[in-house]
């Protein structure tokens, strides 16, 4: 059977994901985000909307009312979203839409190392030759680098050579587009035969690119070359991951529903060491996995079904005195389990953390019925009954009472398993497996206990039952606690009412209820008392850090943090390796502990949660177990504002922040909306923008396509035997330090010149 840690539950929900790059949170709000909501509004079944913004990105979350066909439901939003795919923007990229798959977790995170490959090369190789080879395995659906860099062709300005020519970064990319490209021609008949026709325009290497005629204002041509530089080189880095402080590739693998986590994880580093093996060059290295619990919570689970029917057995042996009648017993244990997995099997029901519980809980309840119908047997047959009489006798005897224990369970469990929701769908994995279980117990316990009993037991003729020292002590004990002759001893003593109600104080079974009482009382206490949680905190092999940089901060700025950060941890002893994930503004510390360590991982983070919260210019935090939160920031307790005024918004976060600093049990409360970024302003001069023909459009274009270059939809392609590599228009990185330089950019007007 497969192995999961969760059951695949199917999560009506779907994300709308659109990027512009260099777009600003409030114009990607009101020109985004507020007309897909609105077209999706629309769409039957849609039961809450949520949306995040950031720089460049507006994201969409859609939940649907439960019930509703999670396919049909993405398709409504696809075909809501083509009929306002006209009024959005012309700059973002193609909108992503895709159902939520909570089954599509990473299982493991793999770090790819080589020392002789470069940056590019590496990230080509995991890209082509590792994804495609472990996309070839059954049960993977996916396979996502992290890091690393693409392969482009970059075409880096120069600002001087652009105001001299009077042409802008806009125009040189736009005449790559319809110049470096092959294309169909149509169809030709040449000496009898038909042959199609096509146009050839790519260009063969970066330097016959270079010697692109491009025209310039004044009917001219320049060469490519004299405009800037052009590089067969590699994208620029926004990203960067680490392993111990080197900078190595990373990829996670994504199982498909209904595969096992166990089984694929497994398949996943068989294939990984066989391409380590057809070239030594590679090296893998796993960061984290979410595997390890789940075989864990497995063999715990099976340890405990082994030893809950061992002393099941131990049991029912010590009380029948008969090796014979034990055997039995034990048997009825596999007898009822192996059946039930066959049906959990055809129900779709895996191995995961609830049908476990499940298959724990009645590990005893799987012998019960089997143990009634065997002593039952035994007492018959110690009346002096054969052992196939006595069968019958006992069988027939017993039989309604059977019945009506197991329908009791069943009546109990199997609501359980029919819950609506989510709920429903993670609990009927549980429900389902108990009702089966103790189904097949029944049916183990009705006929084939009875017909082996019938001529495997031996008759020793009468004999007697349920005796013995122990069982003689018992039954003074049951005979005092319902005894009643004192309290009518003092009654007939001592007549009257008064007397009657002091003589219940004399009456054992009165004693008997208070104790039952009194231990409820108990109950009630302890249990009002118990602190309450979500789940208890658990002991992982791993660990995570979140980094939240100032707005504004650099690559590089965000990478000398979370290096210090990284170099905090590597000095504990409990640690056996550290990974690091760079992004432009935010950074993850990746923590793998040692097993042999002498602190749990809550112990560790608490231990050294201080001394990362003191770096300065930075928001670092160990990442809950058991929050969560926006952009991963996940923490115990969050608290989400709403509010059309964003200037009250963030005062009143703030005041609940102090607020909640003063309360005891709560430590370093944060307000984890986005800080006010920096940014440059270009506000148009209209009345002469009017008479030059220039519009807010070009000054965005031209300003966007220069720093960042065009979107990869829009951008010329250079064609390769295995893959099309963007062309990239754009000035250096050094231009774009120097504001003078975007001031002076030439910007196109209505009579085909330019003006800065």
């Amino acid at each position: 059977m497969q192995v999961n840690n969760n059951p695949d539950i199917d999560f009506p929900a779907a994300q709308v994901n659109i990027s512009q790059p260099g777009a600003a949170p409030s114009e990607m709000e009101t020109q985004i985000t507020q007309r897909v909501e609105s077209a999706i509004r629309g769409v039957n079944g849609v039961d809450e909307i949520n949306s995040s913004i950031r720089e460049g990105n507006s994201n969409t979350f859609v939940q649907f009312e439960i019930g509703t066909p999670t396919d049909r439901a993405v398709n409504d939003i696809r075909d809501a979203l083509a009929q306002i795919r006209g009024d959005l923007p012309e700059g973002i990229l193609e909108p992503q839409i895709s159902r939520v798959d909570i089954a599509g977790d990473p299982i493991v995170f793999v770090a790819a190392e080589t020392s002789d490959m470069s940056l590019e090369e590496l990230s080509w190789y995991v890209d082509n030759t590792v994804a495609k080879r472990l996309l070839g395995v059954e049960g993977i659906a996916a396979v996502s680098r992290e890091g690393g860099v693409d392969r482009q062709i970059r075409i880096i300005l120069d600002p001087a050579a652009l105001q001299a020519q009077g042409i802008t970064a806009a125009q040189v990319n736009q005449q790559l587009r319809q110049t470096n490209l092959n294309a169909a021609g149509g169809r030709a008949e040449i000496a009898g035969s038909e042959q199609s026709v096509r146009v050839l325009g790519n260009a063969r290497d970066a330097y016959e690119l270079s010697q692109t005629q491009i025209s310039v204002p004044g009917g001219r041509t320049v060469r490519l070359a004299d405009l800037g530089e052009v590089r067969d080189a590699y994208s620029e880095q926004r990203t960067i991951a680490k392993m111990n402080g080197r900078q190595v590739i990373s990829f996670n693998v994504q199982r498909s529903k209904g595969s096992s986590e166990v089984t694929v994880y497994d398949k996943t580093w068989e294939e990984l060491k066989k391409i380590e093996k057809d070239d030594p060059r590679i090296h893998f290295s796993e960061i984290s996995n979410n595997v390890d619990y789940t075989i864990a919570q497995y063999h715990s689970a099976m340890e405990g079904l082994w030893e809950g029917a061992v002393l099941a057995v131990l049991v029912v042996f010590l009380f029948l005195r008969d090796i014979r009648a034990t055997l039995i017993s034990a048997l009825a244990i596999p007898l009822s389990a192996i059946p039930a997995f066959w049906f959990m099997s055809l129900m779709g029901i895996t191995l995961n953390g609830l049908s476990l519980l499940a298959l724990s809980l009645v590990a005893g309840v799987l012998v019960d019925d089997a143990i009634v119908e065997i002593e039952n047997i035994v007492r018959h047959m110690r009346m002096g009954k054969s052992g196939y009489q006595a069968s019958i006798d006992a069988a027939d005897e017993i039989g309604l009472a059977v019945l009506a224990t197991t329908m009791s369970i069943v009546a109990v469990f199997l609501p359980v398993a029919l819950m609506p929701g989510i709920s429903g769908q993670f609990f009927k994995a549980f429900g389902f497996t108990v009702v089966i279980a103790v189904l097949m117990s029944l049916l183990v316990a009705r006929m084939i206990t009875p017909m082996i009993a019938a001529y495997f037991l031996r008759a020793k003729g009468i004999q007697p039952h349920a005796s013995g020292p122990m069982m003689n002590k018992y039954l003074d004990i049951l005979k005092w606690s319902l005894s009643t002759e004192r309290a009518r001893a003092y009654r007939e003593r001592k007549p009257g009412a008064i007397r009657a109600v002091l003589s219940m104080f004399r009456d054992h079974r009165v004693w008997m209820v208070g104790v039952g009482l009194g231990l409820f009382v108990l109950q009630g206490v302890l249990f009002a008392t118990l602190s309450i949680t979500f789940q208890p905190a658990m002991n992982f092999d791993f660990s995570n850090v979140r980094i939240g940089m100032a707005p504004g901060s650099t690559l590089e700025q965000t990478e000398a943090v979370v290096d210090r950060t990284a170099a905090i941890v590597m000095k504990d002893p409990d640690v056996e390796k550290v990974f690091e994930r760079v992004y432009v503004g935010s950074g993850y510390v990746n923590i793998v502990l040692k097993k042999d360590r002498k602190k749990t991982s809550t112990e560790f983070e608490r231990s050294l949660g201080p001394e990362i919260s003191a770096i300065p210019d930075a928001q670092v935090n160990f990442l809950s177990q058991n929050g969560g939160g926006p952009g991963g920031a996940a923490r115990d307790i969050m608290l989400y504002l709403g509010s059309d005024n964003p200037v009250l918004l963030y005062e009143t976060a703030n005041k609940i922040s102090d607020e909640m600093a003063k309360l005891p049990g709560l430590r370093a409360p944060r307000v984890a909306g986005d800080l006010v970024r920096p940014e440059i302003t270009i506000k148009p001069r209209f009345d002469l923008a009017a008479d030059l023909g220039v519009t807010t459009t070009a000054l965005s274009q031209t300003i966007r396509i220069a720093t960042l270059g065009d979107i990869e939809q829009n951008s010329a392609k250079f064609s390769l035997a295995d893959r099309q590599v963007p062309i990239m228009v754009s000035l250096s990185e050094r231009s774009r330090r120097d504001l003078a330089t975007l001031e002076n950019l030439p910007v196109p007007t209505s009579s085909g010149g330019s003006v800065p």
